[in-house]
């Protein structure tokens, strides 16, 4: 049983995350550099040391959020329905994490980057590169992120079912 709270979870995931991600790329594209098609970061210098640092910090709040709003998420599923199984704390997870993963893939990879490709997503002596276009990067990105939702959905169900009932 999935309650209607987690659809909310899930919404508010995808709303927080992306801001972060958006906040980011207008801060400093190169700040999402690790995430860019390979001839693109071939095509310009590493990050700089300011420029790591700077993405640790955004990241923290980016992990808390990618794995804190489906552990939210599930507890609340238990408080809602104490004898909520393993079975029914991952998939509350899972929808949360899951969401995410396909509103990045198909939204914010493929629409944005891939298809629209705004200024602010292209690197500066980049321009027209075929990266850029790179459809199937994403696709894989999306079945990491899928790998990624599955064992962590598993692990928040463990800690989920941990908790009194």
């Amino acid at each position: 049983m999935v309650p209607w709270t987690t659809g909310a979870f899930a919404a508010g995931e995808i709303v927080a995350l992306s801001a972060v991600l958006l906040a980011m790329g207008l801060r400093n594209p190169r700040l999402l550099l690790q995430d860019y098609p390979g001839d693109v970061r071939a095509a310009v210098p590493p990050k700089t040391a300011a420029e790591r640092r700077e993405t640790v910090w955004w990241n923290l709040p980016f992990l808390c959020l990618l794995f804190g709003t489906p552990l939210a998420a599930a507890v609340v599923a238990r408080l809602q329905l104490p004898a909520l199984s393993f079975p029914g704390a991952f998939t509350n997870a899972f929808i949360v994490m899951i969401a995410f993963d396909l509103f990045d893939w198909l939204v914010i990879d493929w629409l944005v980057f891939c298809t629209l490709t705004p200024r602010f997503v292209v690197l500066p002596g980049t321009e027209g590169m075929a990266g850029y276009k790179d459809y199937a990067m994403h696709f894989r990105g999306f079945l990491v992120g899928l790998g990624l939702a599955l064992a962590a959905s598993a692990a928040i169900a463990g800690l989920t079912l941990l908790l009194p009932a």
